[in-house]
């Protein structure tokens, strides 16, 4: 029986195919001892993982039983309830940042800031580094005092003149 050169190279590779297959699955066990100890591993990672995270959760939860409970958008008003303070960032035009400075400052009630007087304004104008002016401009007075009243202002209540 004879072959011609095309049947010949087939035959080359398709045993080189074989043999290569051969060595892959048989590799005296070494590629199933690789993937079993990586699987090994990523278990050992998980479980690691996992005791993280019930250590962080039963911290929070300690944490949580000694200052109350503190969820997402509450931290603000909680400490405010507790320490008796108000939510001052619910005035229009003044941040989180700018909370932290006013109660550094003394400021901690929206009827301290509706009875602000004209240098009071510009003492934390030039404390919280705003132009001259943006307290009366921004109308903090008025909107503290709205809160105060347990009014919440609305997206129209500057333009308009009602709250």
């Amino acid at each position: 029986m004879s072959f011609t050169l095309n049947q010949l190279a087939l035959l080359l590779i398709a045993l080189a195919v074989g043999w290569l297959l051969g060595l892959i699955m048989s590799g005296r066990g070494k590629y199933r001892r690789l993937w079993r100890d990586e699987q090994i591993a990523h278990h050992a990672a998980i479980k690691e993982r996992d005791a993280r995270v019930e250590a962080a959760n039963a911290r929070i939860a300690e944490l949580e039983r000694q200052s109350g409970p503190i969820g997402s958008g509450t931290a603000t008003a909680v400490g405010g309830a507790v320490h008796g303070r108000d939510d001052l960032s619910r005035i229009n035009g003044i941040s989180q940042a700018q909370e932290v400075a006013l109660n550094e400052a003394g400021y901690h009630r929206y009827g301290q800031i509706a009875a602000l007087n004209g240098e009071q304004e510009a003492t934390l104008e030039a404390r919280l580094g705003l132009k001259p002016g943006t307290i009366t401009q921004e109308d903090w007075r008025g909107q503290a005092t709205e809160l105060e009243r347990g009014h919440k202002p609305g997206l129209f209540s500057r333009l308009t003149g009602s709250a």
